[in-house]
């Protein structure tokens, strides 16, 4: 699949919004689909998946939020999300139940095609990597399912977004990484002031490697640096 052959799903209940992204994208060449709610976006899925989603949060019956995390128990599909709203929480919130990235309204569509190249290019780096399972400490990462595998054979899905993270940490274990450094590779763009998303995306991470509290032993905070994976890492067989 190439970037410019990616089917992508934009769901926003403004048509005028649905058009210009349409033609916009689609004058790039992508595959584009649009619904205007939960109900069209899941009949469109049902008929053949897509390699992207672009999700309003404001929708009629399930809202953005909510269709989010529908669509993460069982797919790690790309997803940006569409919020109205410049406050934090909102940001913060989708980024928290699995989406990707997020545009704030009003963007440009130029904007908006960037974001899409960026999140397909990453996914479709993650599907390329060599070896199929990292080892450190006492999980496995399948790289190809996206799923965090535990000692006892136990498996949790990961978003692509805490995929790429935990990817980044691995691919630098014992090195500090600074929070440009994440966020450059996790979303794309450096970090703003006072954006929480990066210690956002890392608690998340903490949570799935049940690494939490105060003083976390795998993750670890260096103050004024960035954040540091403290583990030793290795290629395991299927």
């Amino acid at each position: 699949m190439t970037d410019n052959k990616a089917s992508i799903l934009v769901v926003d209940d403004d048509a005028a919004i649905r058009e210009l992204l349409e033609e916009h994208l689609s004058r790039v060449g992508y595959d584009i689909r649009t619904a205007e709610d939960g109900d069209r976006m899941r009949a469109l899925l049902n008929e053949r998946p897509a390699d992207l989603i672009v999700l309003d949060v404001m929708l009629p019956g399930d809202d953005g939020f909510t269709l989010c995390r529908q669509i993460r128990e069982h797919s790690q599909v790309p997803i940006i999300m569409l919020t109205a709203s410049s406050d934090e929480t909102d940001r913060v919130v989708g980024l928290e139940i699995g989406a990707d990235d997020y545009l704030a309204k009003p963007f440009s569509a130029r904007e908006l095609q960037a974001r899409v190249k960026a999140l397909l290019r990453r996914a479709r780096f993650a599907r390329a990597e060599n070896p199929r399972f990292i080892l450190f400490d006492r999980w496995r990462l399948d790289t190809l399912a996206h799923e965090l595998i535990d000692e006892h054979g136990h498996s949790t899905a990961l978003s692509g977004a805490d995929f790429a993270l935990l990817q980044l940490f691995l691919s630098h274990p014992n090195q500090v990484l600074d929070r440009d450094t994440i966020s450059d590779v996790t979303r794309g763009r450096e970090s703003m002031p006072l954006d929480r998303v990066v210690d956002v995306a890392v608690s998340r991470l903490r949570q799935r490697l049940g690494d939490q509290g105060r003083n976390p032993r795998l993750i670890k905070t260096v103050r004024g640096a960035g954040y540091l994976l403290a583990a030793t890492v290795s290629h395991g067989p299927e």
